[in-house]
């Protein structure tokens, strides 16, 4: 029989069903358990709140994994969750039908809390936010390997999580590209030598909706990162593609992405203010424009300069829009909420005296499910609107 978890008590009365419980609610152990220990939360009133793991360095004190008492979260119960994660996509989703690329963990949207995993062919990636996922990485790896038999794994922790969650972890090295394909389209994934995960996958389904749009268009993909919205733009027929990145590195992978699907975007390095303001000055304007910027902010405190600078660069793409032309704009930053997302478009097409109708509102695909009672999980915004003047 295994030994009982260590007692977490909290000081004040819990009544919220989120994972998360923080460092302030929570007193402080006698013996405080190493990060990641698996821990029993008691409240006020000595009632058994659930089981998780538990962090006196982390903000985030407590992450809650398992609510009925009378379920151990062991080996058993990673293999079981992780299991139920990929069933989720496999036979309810039916992923494997348009894509060998998919997320098959989406942290606390598959009841992972600190966890995600994201599949590329026989390519596994696993990225920890939290301690106890660090800690307990030998059973998710086992868990995995009963789910995609002869995968090979590639594991990470950003510097900034590791500093928080006070853990150690030099990622895996050396590991190699894998090609995957999705709606027919190919792309090289390299955890190794690109961003996050080596590919971005939560925008596949924006990818294939608005590529269907491109043919006999011109289109320009700005942030481009590794060419995913040029190349499938490329490859659905557009008469012309450009692609724009301040990033060196990924514009070689974009180049290679080309290549790999026998298309000839153009893809030009640069910042895209100076770009978009050199492109308006010459009178340039486009069928389909599509802004997809990286993360701006992981800062609470920096959401209103966050979105002063979505305003400002939709204000320039805006400038490249052909009159009944696409703009396709995207938010990945967490902190800025979809109402906040919309009102900035809104003041971004005032400004630059353009008339927008919006025709889609969505998010990341359904691989990244979030809980109603968790919107943390929900970080993707995806516009779509049409340019009427």
């Amino acid at each position: 029989m295994n030994p009982p978890n260590p007692a977490i008590r909290l000081k004040n009365a819990w009544r919220s069903s989120h994972p998360w419980i923080f460092q302030k609610l929570v007193d402080k152990p006698p013996q405080k358990p190493k990060p990641g220990t698996i821990v029993d939360v008691f409240g006020v009133d000595n009632a058994w709140v659930g089981r998780g793991f538990y962090n006196g360095h982390s903000r985030i004190a407590v992450r809650i994994l398992e609510t009925d008492p009378d379920v151990a979260v062991d080996q058993a119960w990673f293999h079981d969750k992780i299991a139920q994660a990929v069933a989720l996509r496999r036979e309810f989703l039916k992923l494997d039908e348009v894509s060998d690329a998919w997320r098959v963990v989406h942290s606390e949207g598959d009841g992972l809390s600190g966890l995600v995993v994201d599949r590329y062919g026989e390519l596994i990636v696993v990225e920890f936010f939290a301690a106890g996922m660090f800690r307990h990485r030998e059973w998710i790896f086992e868990a995995l390997r009963a789910q995609f038999p002869g995968c090979r794994f590639h594991a990470f922790a950003e510097e900034h999580v590791q500093k928080q969650e006070s853990f150690d972890f030099h990622s895996t090295s050396g590991t190699e590209a894998e090609i995957i394909t999705e709606y027919g389209v190919k792309f090289r994934a390299d955890p190794a030598g690109a961003h996050k995960t080596g590919f971005f996958a939560d925008q596949r389904e924006n990818r294939q909706w608005l590529s269907q749009l491109a043919a006999g268009k011109t289109v320009l993909d700005l942030c481009c990162n590794t060419g995913g919205f040029a190349v499938y733009a490329a490859a659905r027929g557009a008469s012309e593609v450009i692609g724009v990145d301040i990033d060196q590195d990924v514009i070689a992978i974009a180049k290679g992405n080309a290549r790999l699907n026998g298309v000839r975007p153009k893809f030009v390095q640069a910042d895209i203010f100076p770009y978009l303001r050199d492109a308006a000055a010459r009178g340039e304007a486009h069928d389909i424009v599509i802004l997809d910027p990286a993360k701006m902010t992981r800062d609470r405190e920096q959401v209103i300069p966050a979105l002063k600078k979505y305003l400002d660069m939709n204000k320039l793409a805006l400038g490249v829009v052909k009159p009944g032309g696409l703009l396709a704009t995207f938010s990945c930053t967490g902190l800025v909420a979809e109402h906040e997302f919309l009102d900035m478009l809104r003041r971004a097409a005032y400004f630059s005296g353009r008339t927008i109708q919006i025709l889609k509102v969505s998010g990341a695909g359904p691989d990244h499910p979030f809980m109603a009672h968790v919107q943390e999980s929900r970080y993707l915004k995806a516009v779509f609107c049409r340019v009427l003047d």
